[in-house]
């Protein structure tokens, strides 16, 4: 959706419709109905600053973990980990892999400079708003950077990442309901 001042939308309409967007889909017109009917409630405003807290919160633990983050930190609700920081020879590929096999879902990511291709990549891509919409706070974003630090450290452990899998599942078990 583009939202624009109404002396530039004849100009978005024409450089937009027909070519780069198809008819209208009544579902996506739904969906967006209502993400926007959530944004404007109070509680969205909390949730997004708790999105926040908790990716400063990962971020710094991830630092404290020895983890260098491509733009030093955070300041929205992404971050960046350059493996090649700790592990010159981890892929993200690789990492992303070990990571979901403990139960943690991450992105591979290329970063600034990247040696490898695009498929493998040196970098993991790490976001909190679902964690948040789990009802994590900045508490368990320490458990989840120690869970994401010991799983790469014990890649090859099959049973270190069962037990962190189990782990990562009793703390969401023990997060109040939203």
């Amino acid at each position: 959706m583009i939202m624009c001042k109404a002396e530039y939308a004849d100009k978005i309409d024409r450089a937009v419709f027909p070519g780069l967007q198809g008819g209208p889909f009544l579902h996506t017109i739904a969906a967006r109905a209502v993400a926007f009917k959530e944004a404007s409630e109070p509680d969205f405003k909390t949730y997004q600053e708790q999105i926040v807290k908790n990716a400063k919160a990962l971020a710094a633990r991830l630092i404290e973990n020895g983890f260098r983050l491509v733009s030093g930190g955070t300041d929205n609700h992404l971050m960046l980990i350059d493996l090649t920081s700790k592990y010159e020879k981890l892929s993200g590929r690789q990492a992303a892999d070990h990571l979901e096999d403990a139960g943690i879902i991450v992105n591979k990511n290329t970063i600034p400079f990247d040696k490898r291709k695009p498929r493998t990549t040196s970098g993991l891509r790490l976001g909190t708003p679902m964690i948040t919409t789990r009802g994590l706070k900045e508490d368990e974003m320490v458990l989840v950077a120690d869970f994401i630090a010991e799983t790469l450290e014990n890649r090859q452990k099959a049973s270190i990442k069962r037990q962190i899998r189990r782990k990562s599942q009793e703390t969401l078990r023990t997060v109040p309901d939203l």
